[in-house]
């Protein structure tokens, strides 16, 4: 798309979460540049496969690799994604060009029953669909019964109120956009259970041969909130990042410093104890912020984490 005198086609899955960011997106674009935009709802892989973990069928490309294809066939012009979603690594031919304002990067604390992790009685269920939070609950409560937890929001949800599960934990950014404050018991302290690399934060995949598309979305780019996720997803990005490596990373600013945690635990000994590294600087550009989180990667390799990422690879291999 090198004019922008046709409609801007928006490639989104169609959960309602998807859906409520797709029009987030839409809404601004017509607001900011007044032009006609339309989407294209499509459903994924990741949406289909429900039985298993994501690291068991191939991990986070399974909600973006159709809508790539979308933008490859012309069928559609941009994709907006959760950015925790977007593998680290992006296709040839495809850019992340930019990223919103983040909203809150936190993991949220879901019960009817019970008001923290720590209050949940021993051996209780809880429910989740990542290996980075399934960790740091075993870190913390060794005792917890911690299942696997697929669907989109609203069927998590739903299988909560069931009773399925005693507790499920979510990201609280997807919550508080649909208005589901409410559902929220807590809000995870990072200290607690630190966030994925990006969670929060939507981003913006077009062609790379879409240069006025690229450009015109490039000044929508929230400086501060592309600089934090592009210190975290170089930790990731560093140690070869994929569902079957239970990773944390997330950088926020104290003044013009970038303070960036990370956290690596092993894909399957649950009682292996966590690396954890904290490394800040003065960030002004993307190499800072890309040499930040090289230093946090180097660290957690120098901490023993090479036992943990020898594990995720064998892990991936075998699934």
């Amino acid at each position: 798309m090198n004019t922008l005198s046709s409609p801007c086609i928006i490639a989104t899955r169609e959960s309602r979460l998807a859906l409520w960011q797709a029009e987030h997106v839409q809404s601004l674009l017509r607001q900011r540049f007044g032009w006609s935009v339309e989407l294209l709802g499509m459903t994924t892989k990741g949406d289909q496969i429900l039985d298993r973990a994501l690291s068991k069928v191939g991990g986070k490309g399974l909600f973006v690799k159709e809508l790539e294809v979308a933008l490859e066939e012309g069928r559609a012009h941009l994709a907006v994604h959760s950015l925790k979603d977007v593998p680290m690594e992006m296709p040839e031919g495809f850019s992340l060009c930019t990223v919103l304002e983040r909203e809150d990067p936190r993991d949220a604390w879901v019960s009817p029953r019970f008001e923290s992790v720590q209050a949940l009685p021993q051996g209780a269920r809880v429910g989740t669909s990542s290996l980075r939070r399934v960790v740091q609950l075993k870190a913390i409560r060794p005792d917890l019964d911690v299942q696997p937890l697929r669907g989109n929001l609203d069927t998590r949800l739903r299988k909560l109120d069931e009773g399925q599960y005693d507790g499920i934990v979510l990201a609280a950014a997807g919550l508080k956009r649909l208005g589901l404050d409410a559902r929220i018991r807590a809000v995870i302290d990072p200290d607690v259970m630190l966030p994925a690399a990006g969670q929060g934060a939507l981003g913006l995949e077009v062609r790379t041969d879409s240069t006025v598309l690229r450009e015109a979305l490039a000044s929508l780019t929230h400086a501060p909130t592309w600089l934090a996720v592009h210190a975290e997803r170089a930790v990731s990005r560093a140690l070869g990042g994929s569902c079957s490596m239970p990773l944390a990373a997330w950088a926020h600013w104290q003044g013009g410093t970038l303070v960036l945690q990370a956290r690596l635990g092993h894909p399957v000994e649950a009682a292996y104890p966590l690396h954890v590294v904290n490394v800040s600087a003065e960030v002004t550009d993307t190499a800072a912020a890309e040499a930040l989180g090289l230093e946090a990667a180097r660290q957690l390799r120098a901490a023993g984490g090479q036992i943990c990422l020898d594990a995720a690879a064998a892990l991936s291999a075998g699934a």
